[in-house]
C-alpha cells in the first residue's frame, strides 16, 4: 500500500491521540492481578484486555486499518497494512508494581515495521518515528544514535528460565549472557522488550538481545531502532520482520560485536 511520509506522519499522530486516551486507565490498573493465565507463567491482567478492546476499537475506526493484538489475534501480519499492538509490555512488572511497562504500537507493511509508538506511562515518555526517522520523545526530536563500542556500551537483555526448552534453551541464553559478560559489564535486565528498544533507538542503551518471537513485543521498536540509524536482525543476523523468531538490536559497531558474539557462542540447538 503506498503511503507516503506525509501520510505515516498524520498516521502517527491520530495513534497518539488514542494510546494518550489509554493512559488514563494504563496508570489506575497498576499492580492489577492476573486475570488470564497463559502459556506457561505468563498471564494477562484485566488491564490488558481493556486497553487492547479499546485501542483495536479507537485504530479502526479512525484510520481504517485492522489491529492484530497480543490478546486477541485479529488482523493478518500478511496484510498490507496492519497495526501491531501490545496493550501492556512488561506484564509481571506491571503488576509488581514496577515502572518499566508499555503499551507498544507498531505499523508494518508487507510485513517491515514503517512507524512506532512506545509510551512508558510511569516515566512519561513517548517515543515516535516512521522510516527515514527521526525519533521523537514527547514530540522533541531525538539526534540519530552514534556508532558506539560493545564494551562501552549498556545491553538490554531479556529475562529466561535457564532450564527451559525450546528453539532457544535456557542454557543458550546463560551462555551467551556469560560471554556478554565478558565484554560488556552493563547488562540490564528490565523485563520490558518494548522498552529496551526504545532505549536502544533513543541511544540510551548501546543494544537489546530479545531471545523470544512475539511480533507485538518488537514491531514497534524496530520502527524507531531504524529511524534512528541503529540495526535490528534476527539472532541470526537476517533482518527483522514480522516472521523472526528472535531479535537482536544495536547501534553501529554494537550490533556487530554482538552478532559476533552469538555466533561464537554456537548454534542454539546443540544446547
Amino acid at each position: 500500500m503506498a503511503l507516503d511520509a506525509n501520510d505515516l506522519d498524520a498516521l502517527v499522530a491520530e495513534a497518539t491521540k488514542i494510546l494518550d486516551a489509554a493512559v488514563p486507565p494504563f496508570i489506575a490498573g497498576h499492580r492489577a492481578q492476573s486475570a488470564v493465565q497463559k502459556k506457561g507463567d505468563d498471564f494477562a491482567t484485566e488491564v490488558d484486555l481493556a486497553i487492547e478492546r479499546q485501542v483495536v476499537e479507537a485504530l479502526t475506526r479512525s484510520t481504517g486499518i485492522g489491529v492484530h493484538g497480543e490478546e486477541f489475534g485479529g488482523e493478518d501480519l500478511e496484510s498490507p497494512l496492519v497495526w501491531v499492538l501490545d496493550p501492556i509490555d512488561g506484564t509481571f512488572n506491571y503488576a509488581a508494581g514496577s515502572p518499566m511497562a508499555a503499551i507498544l504500537l507498531g505499523l508494518v507493511r508487507d510485513g517491515e515495521p514503517v512507524a512506532g509508538l512506545t509510551w512508558v506511562p510511569f516515566t512519561g515518555e513517548r517515543f515516535t518515528a516512521v522510516v527515514g526517522g527521526p525519533v521523537r520523545n514527547n514530540g522533541a526530536e531525538l539526534p540519530p544514535v552514534t556508532p558506539a563500542n560493545l564494551s562501552e556500551s549498556i545491553v538490554g537483555v531479556s529475562t529466561f528460565n535457564v532450564d527451559s526448552r525450546g528453539k532457544v534453551p535456557g542454557r543458550y541464553r546463560l551462555a551467551v549472557i556469560e560471554n556478554l559478560s565478558r565484554q560488556c559489564s552493563r547488562m540490564r535486565m528490565h523485563g520490558a522488550t518494548g522498552i529496551d528498544l526504545a532505549y536502544t533507538a533513543a541511544g540510551i542503551l548501546g543494544g537489546a538481545i530479545s531471545f523470544g518471537g512475539h511480533v507485538w513485543d518488537h514491531a514497534a521498536g524496530v520502527a524507531l531502532i531504524r529511524a534512528a540509524g541503529g540495526v535490528v536482525t534476527d539472532l541470526a543476523g537476517n533482518d527483522w520482520t514480522v516472521r523472526s523468531p528472535s531479535a537482536l538490536a544495536g547501534v553501529p559497531g554494537t550490533h556487530e560485536q554482538l552478532l559476533e558474539l552469538l555466533r561464537a557462542v554456537g548454534d542454539p540447538k546443540d544446547f
